[in-house]
């Protein structure tokens, strides 16, 4: 894999940071493909991430949503030694994180038969969704200015 070096757009750019940090990641991140999971666009704004988290309980899952990050554990509370002949059941500790876009809000979870589900919703403040300008006809546009005192 190649790699790249974002530092004469660190000096350049302001408020990217979030961004650079993203794509650098990206470059030294191991692959770890536990749990299984899934990410799903249900609608233009809502989202879903299942996990397959066999042998888990809900309550040896959790599911954290820090600013733009969520994160899940899980964490196998059965402390008795057992002896397996095969275990196939993979019951070891887990945390994934998964970097959320700017407005993504988890909306809920559940868990059945197995699977954790995630539902995501991106909701864009009406600020910063695009307006229509009504267009008047006749002269110059009118722009008046405030001084300060």
């Amino acid at each position: 894999m190649r790699t790249y070096d974002f530092a004469p757009l660190w000096r350049s750019t302001i408020g990217f940071d979030r961004l650079f940090d993203l794509f650098d990641a990206a470059q030294h991140a191991e692959e770890d493909h536990y749990p299984p999971y899934n990410i799903e666009r249900l609608s233009e704004d809502g989202y879903q991430i299942s996990l397959a988290l066999a042998g888990f309980s809900p309550d040896e899952i959790t599911v954290t949503a820090e600013q733009n990050v969520l994160s899940v554990e899980g964490r196998k509370a059965d402390a008795t030694s057992r002896e397996y002949l095969y275990q196939g059941i993979s019951a070891r500790p887990f945390k994934r994180t998964f970097n959320l876009a700017d407005y993504v809000e988890v909306e809920g979870a559940t868990f059945e038969n197995g699977l954790l589900r995630i539902s995501l919703i991106r909701r864009v403040p009406d600020a910063m969704k695009p307006r229509r300008i009504e267009i008047q006809a006749g002269g110059p546009a009118q722009i008046t200015q405030k001084r300060a005192a």
